[in-house]
């Protein structure tokens, strides 16, 4: 590791020279948060739908039975329309991330950028001045549009502009801006919670416009990155911006590996069916599993309603949103621990690591919750109460320097240029999907379930981390466009997909069967 912050990257025997200038950190800052709109987004509507006034207005069953006496504590929030308040967002990102994959390829990861910021202005304005409930899912459905492009094209514009030595640190920016706009929210939440009048949940639906305004701002002051301008034709510019991020004008052999991939990107006429070709299909199964499992977790079901969840378990109003923010700290500072770490330590052992955190924590809260919390206690007693929310705090930080950034950053970084949009467009596409899946079903599994949903969520965390062991390669400080040749051709598994084919055939299962030319 050279000194004086100049990063060499070896690949194939090429050294590609890169300073850590001004320019890529405060370009990565701006494009980051996109990263504190998501955030925020995920953590203000548990707390907003907590807020009896909110909830008086909206959705007047769910407040009635927060004021009687159930039959199961488990059950109080336990309502489809309340579920779909949340889980719409995630279902519209879904959506919108098919069209941000044509715009990330064709116009640029700026301009993908640029329109997220608009989806999310104009999300928060109807969120804001709500008056109906199909108001308020417009709203949403808005900023679902706003997370769809956001999450498409930030990953890939940090991967793609950071130097390769600090690629994994500066990607992760994205996930540490999310638990900032956790954070944000739940602080937000807690004080808006206090404001007499029932005008509090306006206010913290409307400062999403801080984030809004911020990330639309940052996509107009960052430049395009190199990758993209190439792949657009655009090669002087991109020659130029290359050595405007790196620092330096000797730039000539990563420019070439540039110019090639995009050769190779160009002669892809359909990147989301070459996605299937034999040698696409391990960047494809990871990554679609990274989000499979990153979800079934069970993190969001904790972020997204963890107010909600604390009330469920006895904790007063002012009780379960402070309980929220120390989560929500605890989220930000883990994810710090992973920023200096990733490119140190590497992918897979903090995976690893955090996979054993993660599933002692849901064992000792299943239990807790199991023997003290019955259908008609009046919730946790003070000792056990801390226990529980230590134990989600383990559980927390170990995601959240873990599946929570690393979901994002292996996919963004393993898919080659040619079907990069395309494996960045899937890789959103199913973490929504099960984002809405969980948001959608929460509640209502938290009714059903009651304390065994922390064992349900535990058995999956024993799963994937027996997925990464077997069948995650490292990734740490690997050129990017280098990940063929240096990771997947390495694996014990994945090497049997690397076939070389200089043609480039769009439906290679035809070929074997002998449909092909």
């Amino acid at each position: 590791m050279a000194g004086g912050g100049l990063a060499v990257a070896v690949a194939g025997g090429v050294e590609f020279e890169a300073k850590i200038t001004p320019i890529v950190i405060i370009s990565c800052i701006m494009a980051a948060t996109g990263g504190l709109m998501f955030g925020y987004d995920v953590g203000v509507s548990g707390g907003v739908t907590s807020m009896p006034d909110f909830l008086k207005k909206f959705f007047p069953v769910v407040y009635r039975k927060t004021k009687e006496d159930l039959d199961s504590n488990y059950c109080k929030y336990d309502n489809q329309g309340l579920q779909l308040f949340t889980s719409s967002l995630y279902l519209a990102g879904l959506t919108a991330t098919f069209f941000a994959s044509y715009t990330t390829r064709r116009l640029g990861r700026k301009l993908t950028m640029l329109i997220a910021g608009i989806f999310f202005i104009i999300g928060v304005a109807f969120n804001a001045g709500a008056q109906d409930l199909a108001m308020l899912i417009v709203g949403r459905i808005l900023l679902g549009c706003g997370v769809g492009f956001a999450n498409q094209a930030v990953p890939v514009f940090l991967s793609e502009i950071a130097p390769t030595r600090i690629r994994g640190g500066l990607n992760i920016l994205f996930q540490l801006n999310v638990t900032i706009g956790i954070l944000f929210a739940n602080l937000v939440n807690y004080g808006t919670a206090k404001i007499e009048g029932g005008w509090g949940w306006r206010l913290s639906l409307g400062l999403a416009g801080v984030p809004a305004l911020l990330l639309t701002v940052g996509a107009l002051l960052v430049v395009d990155t190199p990758n993209s301008l190439i792949e657009r034709g655009k090669l002087e510019e991109g020659k130029a911006v290359l050595k405007k991020i790196r620092g330096t004008d000797n730039v000539e052999p990563e420019y070439l590996e540039l110019v090639e991939a995009s050769r190779i990107a160009k002669e892809v006429k359909h990147p989301f069916r070459n996605l299937l070709l034999s040698k696409n299909r391990p960047q494809l199964i990871i990554a679609v599993a990274l989000q499979f499992f990153q979800q079934f977790t069970g993190i969001n079901a904790i972020m997204f309603y963890a107010p909600v969840l604390f009330s469920t378990l006895g904790f007063k109003n002012d009780a379960s949103l402070y309980s929220a923010v120390i989560t929500g700290a605890v989220n930000v500072l883990s994810t710090v621990v992973s920023i200096y770490s990733v490119d140190k330590v590497g992918r897979r052992f903090l995976l690893l690591q955090a996979g054993v955190q993660m599933f002692f924590a849901q064992l000792v809260i299943a239990i807790v919750l199991g023997i003290k919390v019955t259908d008609n206690s009046n919730g946790l007693h003070s000792g056990f109460a801390i226990l529980v929310v230590i134990m989600i705090c383990t559980f927390v930080s170990a995601f959240a320097w873990s599946w929570g950034p690393l979901g994002w950053l292996i996919p963004s970084e393993t898919f080659p240029l040619e079907t990069r949009s395309a494996g960045q467009s899937v890789t959103v596409c199913i973490n929504l999907f099960f984002t809405f899946v969980i948001a959608q079903a929460f509640l209502s599994m938290l009714c059903h379930f009651k304390f065994g949903i922390f064992l349900f969520f535990s058995g999956w965390v024993l799963i994937m981390s027996f997925f990464v062991w077997f069948f995650v390669p490292e990734t740490k400080n690997i050129p990017i466009e280098e990940m063929t040749e240096r990771v997947w051709k390495q694996h014990w598994l994945w090497k049997r997909y690397m076939v070389d084919d200089d043609e480039y055939v769009e439906d290679d299962l035809a070929k074997k069967n002998g449909f092909g030319n």
